[in-house]
């Protein structure tokens, strides 16, 4: 399997540009067709966030929104290979300032945001114009693919630690020295989520970008990526400021749900680009 994994990479990376991502959709649409538990799953999601829509309409977003996800695996093996000029041209950003300002001022930053667009690509952004980021990354297994993963994103200019590390203490002395990082937080790979309203259902969501905010005083906010044509669009906004007042565990409480209306919010205009393909909502069956 990491034999065949390796080789798809390279493959891909290999191909012209347009047959690369023609073949993209045309992998996507095969699995779209199968119906697997991956894409049972983005559509059982999408229903929280189009409750208007009829079936066909259902399927047609559906269809798009695996499109949308093979998109961002051929990205991940071809951005390495992108110039730092192609990647700056290819993105765009809005109200960057709640980004830059903090960093500037050697506040720290921190940006969550969920599983949307192409956030390597996002990263690889700042990294080029002069900001560099750790993140906490899933550990996949098998390791060998794991740590595929941690020199590709290295590659790019991403500290990349691992899920399953004390990423706390960690990520508090980068932000201490006034650094950024980036949390992607609309999924609980814990057993200490925070159970907040999104979509009008119960999901549960880290508590870490809560954490780091009401431990360091850094910025919180969110961010959300949508593809256009030719690249990316980021959308950051802020979070309400912590409480003053309340225990710390309302604090944490109160500032993950805005995090999470503020992905509500983002979600809702570009659904096609949110590739949520497991189980957040915590109503629903396996």
């Amino acid at each position: 399997m990491f034999i065949l994994y390796l080789l798809a990479w390279k493959i891909i990376g290999l191909l012209p540009e347009k047959t690369a991502y023609k073949l993209a959709n045309l992998i996507s649409d095969r699995i779209y067709r199968k119906n697997g538990k991956g894409v049972k799953r983005l559509r059982s999601n999408y229903t929280k966030v189009v409750s208007g829509y009829s079936d066909k309409q259902l399927d047609e977003l559906t269809k798009n929104g695996m499109r949308s996800y093979l998109r961002y695996w051929f990205d991940t093996f071809r951005l390495n290979k992108w110039s730092s000029e192609r990647i700056i041209r290819t993105t765009k950003v809005n109200d960057e300032h709640l980004l830059r300002d903090p960093i500037a001022q050697k506040l720290g930053c921190i940006v969550a945001l969920p599983h949307a667009g192409n956030w390597d690509h996002a990263a690889a952004y700042f990294c080029s114009t002069g900001i560099t980021l750790t993140a906490v990354v899933e550990k996949l297994k098998p390791e060998a693919i794991f740590k595929k993963f941690l020199a590709y994103r290295q590659s790019i200019g991403i500290e990349a630690i691992s899920h399953k590390e004390k990423t706390i203490p960690i990520l508090t002395q980068r932000l201490n020295e006034g650094k950024l990082i980036a949390l992607v937080a609309d999924r609980d790979m814990s057993r200490n989520g925070i159970e907040v309203n999104f979509f009008g259902a119960v999901a549960k969501m880290p508590a870490g970008p809560a954490i780091l905010a009401i431990n360091t005083k850094a910025p919180l906010i969110t961010a959300f990526i949508s593809y256009t044509e030719t690249g990316i669009e980021i959308f950051f906004d802020q979070t309400i400021p912590v409480p003053n007042t309340g225990s710390e565990t309302e604090k944490i409480q109160a500032v993950t749900q805005s995090i999470a209306d503020n992905f509500a919010k983002r979600i809702s205009h570009s659904p096609v680009d949110w590739h949520m393909l497991q189980r957040i909502w915590i109503n629903e069956e396996n």
